[in-house]
C-alpha cells in the first residue's frame, strides 16, 4: 500500500524562468552544442566560481576526464582520488590509462584526509583529486601545501559544490582546475550537463579544442568573411553541453543564492528538530566553509541497521539512499588500498530528502518517520 505522503529525496526548482529561457534559444535556431548560449553561461558561471575561463560540458565525467588529460596523467601514472566518492572520479582516471590510488577520507566530513593522501605519493604520483562530499570542501590550504611540495597538480571534484566556499572562496577557486555537476540531483541543474573551470588559459584552450572532437567550436567561425575548414591534428571528444541545457543553466545560475539559502534552512530545520535521536549523528559543517547541501547525510550508530532504516523510510513515503561510495571496495579497480574510515562511512551513511523546495510541514513529516523507524527493534542489531 502507497503512503499517503510523500517526501522526495530531491527536486529540481525550476519555473517559468526557465520556459522563457528555452523559448528564446528555440527562437534563434541554434540548440546545438557550444553555440553562443554556451559561450554566455561559460562566462557567467566562471565569474560566479571566481575563476578566470569556464567550459560548458555534457557532465562532470566529461569535465573530469578533460581535466586530467591537459594535466597530464597517462599510462604509468598514479593519481590520488579522495575515496569516498561516486565512481566517475576513479572511471576519470582509468580512461587516461592512469591508475587511481585511493586516500581514505576524514570521518566527520567525509573529504579526503590530507595524511592519508601524503602515505600514497610516490615516484609515479602526478596529482591528486579532492572531493567536496555532497558540496562541503575539502581542506585545500593543506592539500595545497602537499602538491606543491611534491611537484603535484591538484583537481577539484567540485560536482556537489556549486555555491559553497572554503576560507571565504567559492569552490571552483581552490585547486588548479574544477569539475562541476548539473544532473538533477544537484543543487543547480539542466538535467544533466557540467562545466570544467580554471584560471590556466593554456590548459583551458586545449581543453575546448579536446571537448569538440580536437578543432574549435563552429561557433568561433561564425561570421568569418572566407569558408573556414578546420583542420584536425588530434583525436578529441563530444563533450559539449547543448545551448537548451546553458539557457536553463543561465536562469539556475541567477537562483543559486537563494537555493544555498533554502537548502541551508532545511538543513538548520532537520538539525533542530532531529537533535535529540537515538541511533543517529547528523552532518559536521566546519566553521570555515559554506555548505550548500546537495544531499544531507545522517550516520547510523553501530547497533542501528542503515539498509533497514532506509528502506522502511521509503515505506513511509520519505525518499531515502545510501551515502555514497567507498571507491575502493568497487570492483572495477581492483585496488589494494585500504580505506577503514570510507568503508564505514559506505556501509553506515544515508540521505534524506534535501531540496530547495521543501516546507516546514515535509521536514516535520520526516523527522516523525525517522523517530518511528529508529524507534522500530527491526531496525536494531
Amino acid at each position: 500500500m502507497q503512503p499517503t505522503r510523500q517526501v522526495a529525496l530531491g527536486q529540481p526548482t525550476v519555473g517559468e524562468e526557465e520556459i522563457e529561457a528555452l523559448r528564446e534559444v528555440f527562437a534563434s535556431g541554434w540548440l546545438s552544442g557550444a553555440g553562443p548560449t554556451c559561450v554566455a553561461f561559460e562566462k557567467e558561471f566562471a565569474a560566479t566560481v571566481g575563476a578566470a575561463h569556464g567550459l560548458a560540458t555534457s557532465n562532470c565525467g566529461s569535465s573530469l576526464h578533460l581535466a586530467l588529460q591537459v594535466l597530464g596523467a597517462g599510462p604509468g601514472d598514479e593519481v590520488i582520488v579522495a575515496d569516498y566518492t561516486f565512481p566517475a572520479t576513479g572511471h576519470s582516471v582509468m580512461w587516461t590509462g592512469a591508475t587511481p590510488r585511493f586516500a581514505d577520507v576524514r570521518p566527520d566530513i567525509g573529504t579526503i584526509d590530507v595524511e592519508a593522501a601524503a602515505a600514497l605519493v610516490n615516484e609515479r604520483t602526478v596529482g591528486i583529486i579532492a572531493v567536496d562530499v555532497v558540496g562541503q570542501p575539502a581542506d585545500y590550504d593543506e592539500l595545497a601545501a602537499l602538491a606543491q611540495r611534491h611537484g603535484l597538480w591538484l583537481l577539484e571534484d567540485a560536482a556537489c559544490s556549486a555555491g559553497a566556499t572554503y576560507k571565504g572562496r567559492p569552490a571552483g577557486s581552490l585547486a588548479d582546475m574544477a569539475a562541476f555537476s548539473f544532473h538533477g540531483r544537484k543543487g543547480i541543474t539542466a538535467g544533466e550537463g557540467g562545466a570544467l573551470v580554471s584560471d590556466d588559459a593554456e590548459r583551458m584552450d586545449l581543453a575546448r579544442k579536446l571537448h569538440t572532437y580536437g578543432i574549435a567550436p563552429a561557433v568561433s567561425r561564425e561570421g568569418a568573411a572566407s569558408l573556414a575548414v578546420p583542420s584536425f591534428d588530434m583525436a578529441g571528444y563530444n563533450y559539449r553541453m547543448s545551448d537548451v541545457q546553458a539557457a536553463m543553466m543561465r536562469v539556475q545560475l541567477t537562483r543559486l543564492p537563494h537555493l544555498v539559502a533554502a537548502r541551508t534552512a532545511a538543513a538548520d530545520g532537520y538539525a533542530e528538530r532531529l537533535a535529540d535521536v537515538d541511533g543517529i549523528d547528523l552532518p559536521v559543517v566546519l566553521e570555515d566553509r559554506t555548505h550548500p547541501w546537495q544531499s544531507y547525510l545522517v550516520t547510523t550508530h553501530d547497533s542501528v541497521d542503515r539498509d533497514a532504516v532506509v528502506v522502511a523510510l521509503r515505506e513511509r513515503g520519505v525518499g531515502s539512499n545510501f551515502g555514497t561510495y567507498a571507491s575502493h571496495v568497487q570492483p572495477v579497480y581492483g585496488t589494494r588500498d585500504d580505506c577503514p574510515v570510507s568503508a564505514r562511512l559506505f556501509t553506515s551513511q544515508f540521505a534524506l530528502p534535501m531540496h530547495a523546495n521543501l516546507v516546514a510541514d515535509d521536514l516535520d513529516h520526516v523527522a516523525e518517520q525517522l523517530r518511528a523507524v529508529l524507534a522500530d527493534p527491526a531496525v536494531r542489531s
